[in-house]
């Protein structure tokens, strides 16, 4: 198998950057006439896969909204991912786990391990109990070809003042983690390719104050939320990530699924356009 930054540097080529959230809200299970239960999670995300088959290459169910389910939401999750997975659609599990030694590891074996009933290409890490601590799970989905997503620099405002925060050398912390990050990938990745750890760096976010504007090398792929109901213009990409351009994966939930399910699949063909415009893929 292909190591994932490969694969998903393939995919952006062939699809363009744009990732489709599923995220079924209790707002938007309303909006779609579905129950807000297990099965209607599970609707919603089949045929969230259905419309993004052939119209784009990644995407990324957000954990939490089958998780409230419990046992049920989780048979709805797996579901969903092995739909996608049939669909040849890279899936990223956004799960936000982050924890230390055999716990983390567990995580890693439940999102990245081949065969296992939540597998997806890749999850999304929180960092803050160290970007050491996630490196036992860096080792597990390269030895995968999985991938992983690390917090760096999110579009939540609440995370301002933790995140543009300095350590001891000066740095942002959104910068060391993007920078240890570099390490992990310097370390694992040939010239040129993809690294298969990437961040998460929010649309929204100013860069050059983070000191987060200069890019990566090997490239970093950069899940980029913020886009669509959150303010950021896909036109504008190339505008807002600048040199790092190439690596943006740009995600966007709710613009898309609020189009409803018979409009969701001409949403995603739109959007998918407007990405590759504003990227100059």
């Amino acid at each position: 198998m292909t190591a994932f930054g490969t694969r998903l540097r393939a995919t952006v080529a062939s699809f363009g950057p744009l990732v489709v959230g599923i995220d079924p809200h209790r707002s938007l299970l309303a909006a779609w006439e579905l129950p807000d239960t297990a099965g209607g999670v599970r609707d919603f995300g089949l045929r969230v896969v259905d419309a993004a088959h052939g119209r784009a290459g990644v995407v990324k169910p957000q954990v939490s909204f089958f998780e409230r389910f419990g046992s049920a939401g989780f048979a709805a999750l797996e579901d969903v991912l092995s739909a996608a997975r049939a669909a040849e659609l890279l899936v990223i599990a956004d799960a936000k786990r982050g924890d230390i030694g055999s716990t983390m590891d567990a995580y890693a074996a439940a999102w990245l391990t081949p065969g296992a009933a939540l597998e997806a290409d890749a999850v999304t890490v929180s960092p803050y109990l160290g970007v050491g601590a996630l490196e036992s799970t860096f080792t597990a989905a390269a030895q995968a070809q999985k991938g992983v997503f690390v917090l760096s620099a999110t579009s939540n405002p609440e995370a301002e003042a933790l995140q543009a925060a300095h350590d001891e050398a000066g740095r942002s912390i959104s910068r060391a983690v993007l920078d240890e990050v570099d390490a992990w990938n310097a370390g694992a990745s040939s010239r040129g390719e993809w690294g298969s750890v990437g961040v998460v760096i929010g649309a929204t976010v100013d860069l050059q104050a983070r000191g987060i504007e200069t890019p990566a090398d090997p490239p970093a792929p950069i899940l980029a939320p913020g886009f669509g109901h959150q303010g950021a213009d896909l036109r504008q990409i190339r505008r807002i990530f600048g040199a790092q351009t190439d690596t943006v994966l740009a995600s966007v939930s709710r613009s898309i699924l609020g189009a409803g399910p018979d409009g969701i699949a001409d949403a995603i063909a739109a959007q998918a356009s407007a990405a590759r415009g504003g990227a100059d893929v």
